[in-house]
């Protein structure tokens, strides 16, 4: 068993065809097919259901790729280890934000990294927080950036910066003449929200004895599309203080601070525990902290420095 077959593995469940995971490992299409093959043989098992197409896992092959990922993760964190002072801005790097914090990191992160770590490939996508976590867990993805605490034993996080909710109020909505909104009134109006699609929020939605939080409000689609919504049908929409740049004048007209008292979330920098790229966290920290005002950072990252 070499670190190669398990590479051709994850490449091949990645992109469903032999053809394509071979071209992009650099090999022939032939050469794949019977490594992976010698692989199943020293295995005694069938990863992977070539009957089908595009080909599927078969299910010890989905555990057999699951750990693989894992191998292949260590393996590079090892030549990492090595790697010179330079080296370490370089190279790929794959984070993951949720959905109501990438419009506000994404694009100051490419253009920070791109003036800054000229060698290092960012790729970034918008994920749901329980996706997120999962990809973490399996070493699919470098880094994750939440809007919660992580609570997992696996991983470790690092609280970036603590951002308001606002209301938005729809201009044609009697709301429009409160200076503010109490905490406790909030659910007093039709609030929109997207969660398991885009909805108005209702008492019932929550379960018995649970408290509601403003994170529930988001699991998936942009803040722009709740204003949208929120304007064409009345009520109000709740937006995370990063956000407010984002909006031209005209919405920010229609913003009411949340009292009595703030809701607030703290966003959080959350990796695998075994990760050692030290350097490279603290670039990521370092970037963000050039997006974020400076009176929203978390005390956690005004050091210069952090130590894994």
């Amino acid at each position: 068993m070499t670190l190669q077959q398990l590479e051709y593995i994850i490449a091949i469940e990645q992109y469903g065809l032999f053809v394509e995971a071979a071209e992009a490992c650099g090999v022939t299409q032939s050469t794949m097919s019977l490594m992976v093959k010698k692989l199943e043989e020293e295995l005694d098992v069938r990863i992977f259901n070539r009957e089908t197409h595009p080909v599927s896992v078969t299910e010890i092959g989905r555990k057999i790729i699951d750990e693989a990922k894992l191998v292949v993760y260590h393996s590079k964190q090892l030549v990492e280890l090595t790697r010179s002072e330079k080296e370490l801005c370089s190279g790929n790097l794959d984070i993951a934000m949720t959905t109501t914090v990438a419009p506000v990191l994404m694009a100051g992160m490419f253009k920070f990294m791109k003036n800054h770590y000229p060698s290092l490939r960012l790729r970034t996508e918008e994920m749901i927080t329980s996706t997120i976590l999962s990809k973490l867990k399996k070493a699919e993805i470098d880094m994750g950036i939440l809007a919660s605490s992580v609570n997992d034993p696996d991983l470790l996080e690092v609280p970036l910066y603590q951002e308001r909710f606002f209301a938005y109020v729809s201009p044609e909505d009697t709301m429009m003449q409160q200076e503010s909104i109490e905490k406790a009134h909030v659910l007093d109006h039709p609030v929109w929200i997207m969660r398991d699609g885009v909805q108005l929020f209702d008492r019932s939605m929550l379960k018995p004895d649970e408290v509601f939080t403003y994170e529930k409000m988001y699991e998936g689609g942009r803040v722009g599309v709740l204003i949208q919504i929120a304007n064409e049908n009345g009520g109000i929409t709740i937006i995370p203080e990063t956000h407010i740049r984002l909006l031209p004048e005209s919405m920010r007209r229609c913003l009411k601070p949340i009292v009595n008292p703030e809701p607030k979330r703290t966003i959080c920098l959350a990796f695998r525990k075994d990760y050692i790229h030290e350097r490279m966290m603290n670039m990521v920290v370092k970037t963000i902290k050039t997006i974020i005002p400076s009176e929203m950072w978390d005390d956690t990252i005004r050091t210069d420095y952090l130590r894994l």
